[in-house]
C-alpha cells in the first residue's frame, strides 16, 4: 500500500497537536483573564489532548511503517500520562466550581469562550471527516478509533460554547459553574478510556 494515506494521516495528526497546542495558550490567557473557569479548564484540556495527539502521531508512524506492529512503550506512556491528566483537569475544575459557590463568583466576560468554543467545533469537524476517510482508506480501524475520539473534542466545545452564550445572553450566576461540570464530567470519561486502552495495549475503542 502506498505511504501517502500515512503521510497525510501522520500530518493531521501534527496539525491536532499544534491546534490544541494554540487552542491551550489563547484559552488559558482568555480564561485567566476574565476569570471564566470553563475557558480555562478548556485550555488545560487541550494540552492534555496535545499529549494524547502525540501518542496518536507516534502510533500513525509505527503502523506506517510496520502496520502488524504492537503497540510501543512510549505510546503507553503517552496514554497513561493522558489519562491521569484528564483525572487531575477533573479535580481541578470540581475544586473549582466549589470556590466559585462558596465566593458567588462569576466571569467578567463569556463572550471570548463563545469565539473560541465555535472555532474549535469548525475545526474539529474538518479533522473529524478527515480522520475518517483517511481511516476507511488505510483500513485502520485505530485511525477511525482516533476520528471517533475527536467527537469527544466536539462535545465539550459545545459545552463551554452553551454555558459562554448563556451566561452572555442572561447573565446566569451558575452557567460558568454548569459548563465547567459538563467539561469535568468529559474529561473523567476520556480518563477512563484512555487508561483502559494503556491497560489493554490497544487503540481500538474509544471514548466516543
Amino acid at each position: 500500500m502506498s505511504g501517502k494515506p500515512y503521510t497525510f494521516a501522520s500530518r493531521l495528526a501534527v496539525f491536532t497537536i499544534l491546534y490544541n497546542l494554540a487552542e491551550g495558550l489563547v484559552s488559558l490567557a482568555f480564561g485567566y483573564a476574565d476569570e471564566t473557569l470553563s475557558l480555562f479548564g478548556f485550555g488545560a484540556d487541550s494540552f492534555v489532548e496535545m499529549v494524547s495527539g502525540i501518542g496518536i502521531f507516534m502510533m500513525i508512524r509505527r503502523i506506517g511503517r510496520n502496520p502488524g506492529s504492537d503497540i510501543s512503550s512510549y505510546e503507553i506512556k503517552a496514554l497513561k500520562i493522558t489519562g491521569y491528566g484528564f483525572y487531575v483537569l477533573a479535580l481541578g475544575l470540581v475544586a473549582g466550581i466549589i470556590v466559585n459557590f462558596v465566593t458567588k463568583h462569576t466571569p467578567e466576560s463569556t463572550v471570548p469562550g463563545a469565539i473560541i468554543a465555535a472555532i474549535s467545533i469548525a475545526v474539529m469537524l474538518w479533522l473529524y471527516f478527515a480522520k475518517k476517510r483517511t481511516g476507511r482508506r488505510l483500513n485502520s480501524d485505530p485511525i477511525l478509533a482516533d476520528a471517533n475520539c475527536t467527537l469527544v473534542c466536539i462535545y465539550m466545545s459545545l459545552v463551554l460554547l452553551a454555558s459562554s452564550l448563556l451566561y452572555t445572553l442572561t447573565g446566569f450566576a451558575y452557567a460558568d459553574a454548569l459548563g465547567a461540570a459538563g467539561l469535568a464530567w468529559f474529561s473523567v470519561k476520556e480518563g477512563m478510556e484512555s487508561l483502559k486502552k494503556a491497560k489493554a495495549r490497544s487503540y481500538s475503542d474509544c471514548c466516543g
